[in-house]
């Protein structure tokens, strides 16, 4: 097995440089009834399988999970881990196909993230494979957490993630023999962004692609307004000893941006930070924004939601609602990657 890329490369995308809860979440309400459930056309239904190898280095051993609340490593199955990792990731109003991508990067994120521990093991996971911190690893939910969110719509909503999970659980998303780091985030800004202008590393597979559905989301843009104390006061928490001058308008300057839209470069006061240093501070719902200024006040608007590197959900789920299967929806994401299969057995 080749060497991982570094921590800082091992993401979920949960992570979306994301909040420490799943990134949908704080959307989910957003979401409008043209995203409720809809079944995927007959021709995605029937699409053959392509050929592919077994993925041999992928087991059938339970994942540990480190739980956080009592500090004990509790043994999970793929299957639930899976179907849990899919419920506290995506919206069960989701078509099916992309359901079925969701599980797959889950799957894989899970088998990246337990390889990874065998060879270079993290002490404070006291020998799991990833905890339920969801501010680190990819989220999951328990059954009985599930339920608790999906209330009196459980029973559907965990039957649809279920069977959309079983579908893929013998699949695995692979480039040069290794499961792939499985980035997603909830949309992009049209096109996503390469690992490399987010976080500083290229990865051969996490290159922009098209994905214009994701300008028909819900709440793509957004707009926050901060008055001059609370930005003065959130800009200097975030860069001690920044000095910013008299006049507001001069505190933000946007410099370089990408073609994805992403703020690579930010004049703060007398600070020069990367357009994802300023969203951590701002709280802002992406890296792909512009700033104005209205008198003592400072008006941003982003584009899209989350770090915009690999799979946009929203983006999974409008193509599957065009018709595409989760194969395509991971091979147009995931550039040049394979997807195999590694025969679990459950």
């Amino acid at each position: 097995m080749k060497q991982y890329f570094s921590t800082v490369l091992i993401l979920s995308a949960a992570a979306a440089v994301l909040p420490a809860i799943p990134v949908y979440f704080s959307g989910k309400a957003d979401i409008p009834s043209e995203a409720e459930e809809r079944a995927v056309t007959e021709a995605a239904e029937e699409a053959p399988d392509e050929p592919e190898e077994t993925a041999g280095t992928v087991t059938d051993e339970p994942y540990k999970v480190l739980d956080m609340a009592s500090g004990e490593v509790i043994e999970v199955p793929v299957r639930e881990y899976v179907i849990g990792a899919v419920c506290a990731e995506m919206p069960a109003s989701f078509s099916e196909e992309a359901l079925k991508a969701q599980a797959v990067a889950a799957h894989t994120y899970a088998e990246r993230q337990r390889m990874r521990e065998k060879a270079s093991p993290t002490s404070e996971l006291k020998g799991a494979d990833f905890s339920n911190d969801t501010s680190k690893y990819q989220g999951y939910f328990t059954e009985e957490q599930a339920k608790q969110f999906f209330g009196d719509n459980f029973e559907p909503n965990y039957k649809k993630i279920s069977d959309a999970a079983d579908e893929v659980l013998d699949y695995i998303i692979m480039y040069n023999d290794e499961p792939i780091i499985s980035a997603f985030h909830s949309m992009s800004s049209g096109k996503t962004e390469s690992a490399e202008n987010a976080w500083g590393a290229s990865v051969d597979y996490l290159v922009p692609v098209d994905s214009s559905y994701d300008r028909s989301a819900p709440k793509y843009m957004d707009e926050i307004r901060y008055n001059r104390e609370v930005l003065e006061n959130k800009l200097e928490t975030a860069f001690p000893d920044i000095k910013l001058g008299d006049d507001i308008s001069s505190w933000i300057k946007v410099g370089d941006v990408s073609d994805s839209g992403t703020v690579l470069t930010v004049s703060a006061g007398d600070r020069t930070v990367s357009g994802s240093e300023l969203r951590s501070a701002l709280t802002l719902r992406s890296a792909c924004f512009d700033v104005r200024f209205e008198g003592d006040e400072a008006v941003f608007t982003t584009r899209g939601f989350g770090h915009g590197v690999g799979m946009s959900q929203y983006g999974a789920d409008a193509m599957a609602k065009d018709g595409k299967n989760w194969r395509e929806i991971l091979e147009h994401y995931y550039s040049g990657c394979d997807i195999k299969r590694c025969d679990l057995k459950q």
